[in-house]
């Protein structure tokens, strides 16, 4: 069955995808540099995009193997690929990439919006759910409410005016000398901790759907500079206790004001641990369906990619060869 191929090196993962038009996943390969960044503590552009140049061609070689297709002459219906937001320089070495490949099989180029690309997510583990959705995309760039009332169709009801969620988990992580990324640390740790050892603020309580994380990020370092006898662990599970909140409170207000027939989440820190409870209660005690990404859905991959990049090869058709990288690139501007 023809697939389309889809790219992503938005960041630090190389990965390459082939998906079908009924949404079913053939290949999905992902190869992450995060070793490389670790010492640095967050990613280092350079870093990142020199390992793209090294692991791409694999990794579509890989991907196109494993789902039974031929490299020079593969039975795919275009190339969609990662346009932006993200770093630029990893961002140019895919879009080179991928207009080699769909000029080399004369086949159609997509430019994809990242963000977009992480709202197709919940459809390639369920196809046939219901619209519409209230999604919480929340990454370590990236943090938005978005109602979705079906494919590519959305609007963006609130965001962050600062740090994104998993900015600041990795801010605060590095606070408290844990390793990069931080988030994961952090969960583990939460899971241990008292969440009341600490009063920390749950910001923007006000009536409209934006976030914001900076606040909490400061009460944390002056907190702990104030108490240093407090144990890691409870500052984790209090750090995520209020970054949960927070976002869990906005979902509240939106559905006060929109009908939906599911909750869903997308982006990297939609595998925080807390943050996955909180929305599946919050969606059984509205009745609704709950959409979790599991952990290969939740973390950058070119599946999303390449089911975002069919969508808009037939309603939008294909992008100009021309088409450059977009480090910046809302959500709201996608066509």
């Amino acid at each position: 069955m023809a697939a389309i191929l889809g790219i992503e090196t938005s960041c630090d993962e190389t990965a390459a995808a082939l998906v079908t038009h009924d949404h079913r996943v053939l290949s999905s390969v992902v190869e992450s540099s995060i070793d490389q960044h670790r010492a640095f503590g967050g990613v280092v552009p350079e870093v990142a995009g020199r390992a793209h140049l090294s692991t791409l061609g694999p990794v579509v070689a890989r991907a196109l193997d494993q789902a039974g297709l031929d490299l020079h002459e593969p039975d795919v219906v275009g190339v969609a690929v990662t346009a932006g937001p993200g770093l630029v320089g990893s961002l140019l070495v895919g879009l080179s990439a991928a207009k080699a490949y769909a000029l080399a099989w004369d086949k159609p180029l997509v430019g994809v919006n990242h963000l977009e690309a992480h709202l197709f997510a919940p459809l390639l583990e369920d196809p046939d759910l219901s619209w519409p959705l209230l999604t919480l995309l929340v990454s370590g760039g990236h943090s938005l409410i978005v109602l979705q009332r079906g494919p590519g169709e959305y609007d963006v009801l609130g965001e962050t005016i600062d740090d994104a969620a998993g900015e600041a988990y990795d801010k605060v992580a590095r606070w408290l000398g844990l390793g990069y990324p931080g988030g994961p640390e952090i969960d583990r740790l939460a899971a241990t901790g008292h969440a009341d050892v600490l009063d920390l603020p749950v910001s923007m309580t006000g009536g409209d759907l934006d976030l914001s994380f900076s606040g909490l990020k400061t009460a944390v370092v002056r907190q702990t500079t104030a108490r240093p006898d407090v144990a890691v662990a409870d500052v984790a599970a209090a750090f995520q206790a209020a970054v949960a909140e927070q976002l869990l409170r906005k979902m509240r207000a939106a559905l006060e004001r929109h009908d939906v027939a599911g909750l869903a989440l997308a982006g990297g820190v939609a595998a925080n641990s807390a943050l996955r409870a909180g929305v599946v209660a919050l969606a059984r005690e509205n009745s609704l369906a709950a959409h979790l990404p599991s952990g290969a859905m939740c973390t950058d991959n070119a599946a999303m990619v390449a089911a975002a990049g069919l969508h808009r090869l037939s309603t939008s058709g294909p992008s100009d060869l021309g088409i450059p990288a977009r480090p910046t690139w809302p959500l709201e501007e996608v066509a």
